[in-house]
């Protein structure tokens, strides 16, 4: 067993020794498709990481017992998800350590830490250390280090991940055959996690390969466009945004109601992230060594951005997502960029952006007591439906006590009224067709009487 150091804050150390032994690193699940290929990476870098994918209400109450009810909800899912874990016998605890995201902002997240530490001294089992990811600078560890080479697979691994997010979203609604795009997914996440393996393939003409290849198996399913689904976009906190644990099967549950489902993908919110440090320097004053630094890491992002919306549109069955940029001007009228806490101005663009784009049925998620959520998401609904009649957005809180059949009626009646609308859009269309013969043959008589 490898010996336990500690930092000069008090904290149980990863240390290099524990990385050599094998430790098994348990980490909270946010984005199925995406983690897996994050998994591969670690890997290949001596950290045996293992994504949790465990559902249900037990996850709840543990988190429950560990974290206050007024806590932030995805805190209370993630440190409930992790000591479950623990606690269920799968796992060494004299080899195990825990792996959580740590953004270094004003949010709760930034805290989460703290309360798994708590938490973990809590149920006795203090002795497992826990590892923070982040690019801020916390928390360092003499095991764990973020090198070039795997924040480059990291990267890769979020520009594959969006666009399999984008593709199977755009496909499964209208595939023939039923599981053909989730074949197709699990086909794909295996053949880049092989690739993984041999340092040919983690090039950025590689990838570039790759991106037309994925692009051209999913136009190959067989599928029925001749009638366009419902979109329905989902917003909101990142966590319940995404997880299945966190929203309740959201994406599924829509899915169901026959829609198609439009989430936008993790790359703009890393870029978020990276512009806010680019910005400070300008709202707030500071360092410009690393507002240079982030200018030039923002630029490599948004380069493999535009990269993948170049490549889908070469395939007009597909819709690709938008520019970084354009979501950001979107957000001009309604708040500043200073908006930075959670997911601060981008989830104010996000859905302007749905909306914009014609997708304008939107789900903002959100957790119950969550204020940047509150501020930037369910309180800029009324400005956003002003300057956009046609703005179909319902908000939806999750916290321990909601229950999910709450929560899936309202979202049903977002639903019907969106085919409401949708009627009514096809019959004033078929006004429109009928009257245009008669008016066309009005303006042809004076022309005829000139001659």
């Amino acid at each position: 067993m490898a010996k336990l150091e500690y930092a000069k804050d008090g904290r149980l150390l990863f240390t290099k020794e524990m990385r050599d032994e094998g430790y098994t690193i348990l980490a909270p699940n946010m984005l199925p498709m995406h983690f897996k290929l994050f998994q591969k990476a670690f890997a290949l870098h001596g950290y045996n990481i293992i994504p949790l994918e465990t559902m249900g209400r037990e996850i709840i109450n543990e988190g429950l017992k560990n974290v206050h009810n007024d806590t932030c909800y995805p805190a209370l899912l993630v440190i409930g998800q992790l000591i479950h874990a623990l606690k269920s016998g799968k796992y060494d605890p004299n080899k195990t350590a825990l792996m959580i995201t740590q953004t270094g902002g004003g949010c709760r997240a930034s805290n989460y830490i703290f309360l798994l530490r708590k938490a973990l001294k809590k149920s006795g089992m203090e002795n497992i250390p826990v590892i923070s990811l982040n690019l801020s600078g916390m928390e360092k560890n003499p095991g764990f280090q973020l090198t070039f080479s795997l924040i480059k697979k990291l990267v890769y691994s979020i520009v594959y991940g969006d666009l399999l997010l984008l593709l199977s979203n755009q496909t499964r609604p209208y595939e023939l055959v039923e599981g053909d795009t989730d074949r197709m997914i699990e086909q794909w996440v295996e053949t880049l996690s092989q690739e993984y393996k041999s340092a040919k393939n983690v090039t950025y003409r590689r990838v570039k390969q790759n991106l037309d290849r994925i692009l051209k198996d999913f136009a190959s399913i067989p599928t029925d466009r001749s009638e366009e689904k419902i979109r329905v976009g989902i917003v909101g906190e990142i966590y319940v945004k995404y997880s299945p644990l966190g929203n309740n099967n959201l994406e599924e549950f829509l899915r169901s109601e026959d829609v198609e489902v439009v989430l936008p993908g993790l790359m703009d919110f890393v870029i978020f992230k990276v512009d806010n440090r680019k910005v400070d320097p300008t709202l707030y004053g500071g360092n410009h060594l690393k507002h240079a630094v982030a200018s030039w890491f923002e630029n490599y992002l948004i380069g493999w951005e535009d990269d993948m919306i170049e490549a889908v549109k070469k395939y007009p069955q597909f819709r690709p997502p938008a520019r970084f940029s354009d979501t950001k001007e979107l957000v001009k009228n309604y708040m500043g960029y200073g908006n930075k806490m959670g997911e601060g101005w981008l989830l104010t663009g996000e859905m302007l952006e749905l909306v914009h784009s014609g997708c304008e049925n939107v789900v903002c998620t959100q957790p119950f007591g969550c204020l940047p959520n509150h501020v930037a998401g369910k309180g800029m609904i009324r400005k956003i439906r002003e300057n956009n009649p046609n703005a179909n957005i319902v908000a939806i809180d999750y916290d321990p006590g909601a229950t999910a059949i709450n929560q899936e009626n309202r979202i049903k009646l977002m639903i019907a009224n969106a085919r409401r609308m949708k009627k009514l859009e096809a019959k004033e269309a078929q006004k429109k067709s009928k009257k245009a013969p008669a008016k066309a043959k009005k303006t042809a008589k004076p022309s005829a009487g000139t001659k």
